[in-house]
């Protein structure tokens, strides 16, 4: 008997506003019964548990212990200037000069997400 990962939850202080940022990260539409003001909304992966945001009164105050790693299909260069454009912000750069590594970025509120290097990146320098 196993248990199947229904969703990834994750609290903020817009539900909404959340979700739509990781909405056009993903590609993927916001659930169509969300509105502006739920205290949950959800983001419709397509393969996979569903991201699911809860409206929560207290604010973030330690790193998260569990977080997102995304592969973009393009380069990692410009996903991480796409993401950034979108609202994230850059917390740590652990990209190497050979290629290696990841940048560690931040959504709208505050929640770390590492964007590792696409299939290609990877297969340009044999690792």
């Amino acid at each position: 008997m196993v248990s199947v990962v229904q969703n990834v939850a994750i609290d903020c202080a817009d539900a909404y506003g959340l979700a739509r940022f990781w909405s056009e990260v993903t590609g993927r539409p916001v659930h169509p019964e969300s509105r502006p003001g739920d205290p949950e909304a959800q983001v419709l992966l397509t393969e996979g548990p569903v991201l699911h945001f809860n409206q929560v009164p207290e604010p973030r105050t330690s790193k998260n212990r569990i977080h997102l790693c995304l592969r973009p299909e393009t380069s990692r260069e410009p996903e991480v200037e796409r993401l950034l454009g979108l609202g994230a912000t850059l917390v740590a750069d652990r990209r190497n000069p050979d290629g290696t590594g990841w940048a560690v970025l931040a959504d709208p509120e505050g929640n770390e997400f590492c964007v590792l290097r696409s299939a290609a990146d990877r297969a340009a320098t044999g690792s």
